[in-house]
C-alpha cells in the first residue's frame, strides 16, 4: 500500500487512456462532472440528458422492443455473449474507470467485471431456457400451459457502490428475455456508465441487433424520474437506498407498472460458541471493511456468543489495526475511500450516537490524508461494542461501522437478527448443524440471502439477489430472477371436437 495517493491529473490519464482503448473519446459537454474519490478532484464534465433527449431515448427502446420481442430467445442470446467477449477484453479498462470513479480497490474492481461477464454466460444459456409448463386439465381433449413473453422497456436504476455489474445482471437478462433497456446509472459514476453502454452498442453493431435495445440516460434525479413515471416503461429495477424505494415503488405501481426494488440492508452475522475463529475471522473482516463499507450487503451487526466475544474481539481488533487504507489502485490496498465527504460525517454522527447509547469504540473512526486530499474522505473501518441494539445500530449506516452484541441463547440471536427494519444478507458462523439449520428456517433468519460459515458479502450471480421487508422484496441475477422480466400467459388449447366448459358449467 502506498502512503501517498496518486494526484488527480494521474487518474484522470488513466480513465481517459481507458475510454480511449474502448472506443470512446473524452467526453463533451457540461451538466454533468465526473470527479474521483481518490482525490475529490474533478476528472472531466459530461453532457447531461436533457428531458426532451430522455423521451426520445424511451420511445427509441419500445419501437425497439417491437423488434426485439419477436427475434427468437437464443439468436437474442448472441448479443449478451458478444457483450460478454467485449468485456472479457476490456476487463482491465473497466476496472480502472470503476476505481477512479468509485474508489474501490482494484482487485475488488476486477471482481466486478468479472461479475458482469459471469452473467453474461448465465444469460446466454438462460435464453435457451425460458421455460413454460404443461398443467393437467381438468376437461377432456384440453391441453392447460403457460407461456412466456417478452414484457417491454425496462427501466434500470443503479447506484455508485456497483456501478456496471448492477447495470450488467439486468440488462443481460433482460437483453435475452426480449425486453429493452433505458438505464439511468448514478451521477458518481458517468464514466463507467457511458464505456458499459458504449460496448454494449458496439456488441448490439456487431450482431446485427437494433442499437436502440439500450439507451442510456446521464443526469440527476429529475432524468430517472422521467423513467418512473413514463406508461412506456413496464418495469424499474431500481437499486439504492430505502428512502429512494419508498418513493420509486409507489409511483411505478400508481400507473400499474412493475418494480423491483434492491434497496438498504443493516447485515448481520450470527458467531456461534462452536464457532472456527480462524474461518470467521477473514470473513467477517471483508464483510464489514470490504468496499470501505459501501456495500448493500456489508456486515454492520456482529451478534456474538458472550463465550467466545472477548476473543472473537481481540483478533477483530488486532485485524482492522493493520487494515492498508489509501490509493486504492496501489497493490496492497484493502480500504479506499467513502464516496464523498458527506458519506466520512454520516459516519462521525453514527458513531457519535452510538457512544451516547452506551457503546464503546475498540477501534477505529479516524481520518486519513485529510492534510493531502481535503476533498476525500478516507476513515479507518470502527468496530463498536454495543449493551443492546438500540436504535443507531438498527439503521444502515453505509459506512464501515461494525456494531458488535453478545448473546447467550441461539433463540435470542436469531431475534437480534431480525429485529431491524431490513431483510437483506445474513449468515452464521457455526459447526453445530442444528443452529446451521435452523438459521436457515422457516423460523430462522428473515433475510433473502442467509448463509452458513461465509460472510454477508460477496453472493455469485448464479443465485436470486435481494431480500425482504424493507430491502423491497426483489430479485435480481441468477436463478429464476429471469421470470421478472417477462409476462406470463395461461393458455388453453381445446383437441377435441366438443366444447367442455370448465367446473362443469352447463351453458346453451
Amino acid at each position: 500500500m502506498a502512503d501517498t495517493l496518486p494526484g488527480t491529473d494521474d487518474i484522470q490519464a488513466r480513465a481517459l487512456r481507458a475510454l480511449g482503448r474502448i472506443g470512446l473519446d473524452r467526453p463533451v459537454g457540461d451538466g454533468l462532472r465526473a470527479r474521483t474519490p481518490i482525490t475529490g478532484g474533478k476528472l472531466v464534465d459530461v453532457p447531461v440528458t436533457t428531458p426532451d433527449a430522455a423521451d426520445r431515448a424511451v420511445a427509441e427502446a419500445h419501437d425497439a422492443f417491437r423488434i426485439w420481442r419477436t427475434t427468437p430467445a437464443p439468436r437474442r442470446g448472441e448479443l449478451v455473449r458478444r457483450l460478454g467477449d467485449l468485456l472479457r477484453e476490456h476487463r482491465e479498462d473497466l476496472a480502472d474507470l470503476i476505481t477512479a470513479e468509485a474508489g474501490k480497490i482494484h482487485s475488488e474492481s476486477l471482481g466486478e467485471v468479472q461479475e458482469m461477464v459471469d452473467i453474461c454466460d448465465f444469460a446466454v444459456g438462460q435464453s435457451r431456457q425460458l421455460y413454460g409448463r404443461t398443467i393437467a386439465s381438468e376437461r377432456p381433449g384440453h391441453r392447460l400451459a403457460e407461456t412466456w413473453h417478452p414484457l417491454g422497456v425496462v427501466g434500470v436504476i443503479s447506484a455508485f457502490n456497483f456501478p456496471a455489474a448492477v447495470w450488467s445482471w439486468n440488462t443481460a437478462i433482460a437483453l435475452v428475455c426480449g425486453d429493452t433497456v433505458v438505464w439511468k446509472p448514478s451521477e458518481l459514476t458517468p464514466l463507467v456508465s457511458l464505456a458499459a453502454s458504449h460496448l454494449l452498442e458496439r456488441a448490439a453493431s456487431d450482431v446485427g441487433a437494433p442499437t436502440a435495445v439500450h439507451r442510456l440516460l446521464l443526469g440527476d434525479r429529475e432524468v430517472g424520474e422521467r423513467l418512473v413515471d413514463d406508461p412506456r416503461v413496464a418495469l424499474v429495477s431500481a437499486t439504492g437506498s430505502t428512502r429512494m424505494g419508498r418513493e420509486v415503488g409507489p409511483r411505478v405501481a400508481a400507473r400499474f407498472g412493475r418494480s423491483l426494488l434492491e434497496l438498504g440492508g443493516n447485515n448481520a452475522s450470527v458467531v456461534g460458541r462452536s464457532a472456527d475463529l480462524e474461518l470467521a475471522l477473514p470473513g467477517i473482516v471483508f464483510a464489514a471493511a470490504g468496499t470501505a463499507g459501501q456495500r448493500c450487503t456489508t456486515l454492520r451487526r456482529l451478534i456474538v456468543h458472550r463465550d467466545v466475544a472477548d476473543e472473537l474481539l481481540d483478533r477483530l481488533t488486532t485485524a482492522y489495526r493493520t487494515l492498508p487504507i489509501g490509493d486504492p489502485f496501489s497493490d496492497g490496498t484493502l480500504v479506499g475511500p467513502l464516496i464523498t465527504r458527506s458519506a466520512a460525517d454520516t459516519m462521525d454522527r453514527a458513531l457519535a450516537r452510538a457512544r451516547d447509547d452506551g457503546g464503546t469504540a475498540l477501534v477505529g473512526g479516524g481520518r486519513r490524508f485529510a492534510d493531502v486530499a481535503p476533498d476525500a474522505a478516507y476513515v479507518e473501518p470502527s468496530i463498536v461494542r454495543m449493551p443492546e441494539q438500540t436504535d443507531v445500530v438498527r439503521e444502515e449506516t453505509f459506512a464501515p461501522v461494525l456494531h458488535v452484541l453478545t448473546y447467550d441463547d441461539f433463540d435470542e440471536a436469531i431475534a437480534l437478527n431480525n429485529a431491524v427494519p431490513h431483510g437483506f444478507s445474513s449468515s452464521v458462523f457455526t459447526r453445530d448443524q442444528q443452529e446451521a439449520e435452523r438459521f436457515l428456517a422457516a423460523d430462522g433468519s428473515d433475510c433473502g440471502i442467509a448463509n452458513v460459515n461465509v460472510g454477508t458479502s460477496g453472493a455469485e450471480i448464479g443465485g436470486a439477489f435481494g431480500g425482504e421487508k424493507e430491502t423491497g422484496g426483489g430479485r435480481e441475477s441468477g436463478s429464476d430472477a429471469w421470470r421478472g422480466y417477462m409476462r406470463r400467459a395461461t393458455n388453453t388449447v381445446n383437441y377435441d371436437d366438443r366444447l367442455t366448459l370448465a367446473q362443469n358449467v352447463s351453458f346453451l
